[in-house]
């Protein structure tokens, strides 16, 4: 077993901040360090500061600061800031999670300058190459030198793709994540908004395919306006110009009601109170099954197929009338999600023990 390992870790959003922080905890508890570099990526206030805060990690070692740009100009500059780091500090493995451009630039570095390469989440698909998030994913695995797949799903798609040798489940980082933090849920938020347990719904949009369409995205906030209680929608700092586009030429908001962006404890809170989700985030799909609640997809295609399967989330795209109809669906059919499926399916809260394991294991 490998002591005192000393790595680096590459983040730079939302879902890898939450990753991070149960898994720096563990990797302290047994002695490694971990240089965790911020790419900058979520660079707001809103969607990074207020993580760090909110989840009580330790300020990065580094911030590249590198901020909003094109795909390539982004992953360039990110690889060029993090190659001068890794030449200049000596380090076990690099960290990456999951399919963000942050993902992608760590691990064409790490490659590049022969550092073990470790990939957690690995193995996700949406077999949807449209899709940058899917070719981050499907390039960094196939670089990678230890590929830490969350679910069973996960393991099989590396397995077909020839990558089984180098692959250990581990279960979900964000479901310890949410088993550590769930009891910190804020329900003053639910005051503060004049929200009921049951009484409200919650959506969140971020991605390009629903943002960069005026059409996509002006289905969606119509479906949203016509759900019969009021919706709750954080708005991304990326596409609030656009959210606002349309609240303005709207006649009636409807349901609607667009907020700023919110701190982790109080995202958990609206979670847990919201009758239904709708989302196009595969960690909101992940959390909404987390806490028993159903969940439309505003997509096209998920990695998170064992949710689809179960029946506990409709996967609609983003027409109007697919989107009500999925809520009306589940308005007559709401599926209790047991405990020990989502610990079958999701690692029962011991990821970060199990990566840390593998990294013991196969790292130098």
């Amino acid at each position: 077993m490998a002591e005192g390992l000393n790595i680096v870790r590459v983040v730079g959003a939302r879902p890898q901040f939450m990753q991070a922080a149960v898994l720096r905890r563990e990797l302290l508890r047994r002695g490694h360090r971990e240089i965790l570099i911020h790419t900058g990526q979520h660079y707001d206030e809103a969607m990074s500061k207020v993580f760090f805060d909110d989840l009580g990690l330790d300020r990065p070692d580094m911030n590249l600061m590198i901020g909003s740009a094109s795909h390539g100009a982004q992953t360039g500059q990110m690889m060029q800031s993090l190659e001068q780091y890794l030449l200049d500090h000596r380090c076990n493995a690099v960290v990456v999670d999951g399919d963000t451009n942050s993902t992608l630039a760590g691990a064409l570095v790490a490659v590049k300058m022969h550092i073990p390469l470790v990939h957690v989440e690995a193995g996700l698909r949406s077999f949807d190459m449209r899709m940058p998030e899917e070719v981050n994913r499907i390039v960094t695995d196939r670089i990678a030198d230890l590929l830490c797949a969350p679910t069973e799903t996960a393991v099989s798609n590396l397995e077909r793709e020839g990558l089984g040798s180098n692959v250990v489940r581990t279960g979900d980082l964000m479901y310890d994540c949410f088993g550590r933090f769930r009891d910190r849920a804020s329900k003053v938020v639910l005051d503060q908004m004049n929200l009921e347990p049951d009484g409200y719904f919650l959506a969140t949009v971020h991605r390009a395919e629903n943002t960069d369409q005026s059409e996509r995205l002006g289905n969606i906030l119509q479906a949203l306006t016509a759900l019969p209680l009021p919706v709750i929608l954080p708005v991304h700092p990326r596409v609030s110009g656009k959210i606002r586009q349309f609240t303005d030429r709207s006649a009636s908001l409807g349901a609607l009601r667009p907020v700023d962006p919110v701190g982790y404890p109080e995202m958990l809170a609206l979670e847990s109170g919201a009758k239904c989700i709708f989302t196009d985030s595969g960690g909101v799909q992940r959390e909404a099954f987390f806490w028993g609640k159903p969940s439309v997809v505003l997509r096209e295609t998920t990695e998170w197929r064992e949710i689809l399967e179960g029946g506990w989330s409709k996967l609609v795209g983003w027409r109007q009338q697919d989107i009500l109809d999925a809520y009306d669906y589940f308005d007559k059919h709401c599926p209790e999600i047991p405990s020990q499926v989502k610990d079958d399916i999701f690692g029962g809260g011991r990821a970060a023990e199990r990566v840390v394991d593998a990294m013991e294991t196969f790292l130098p």
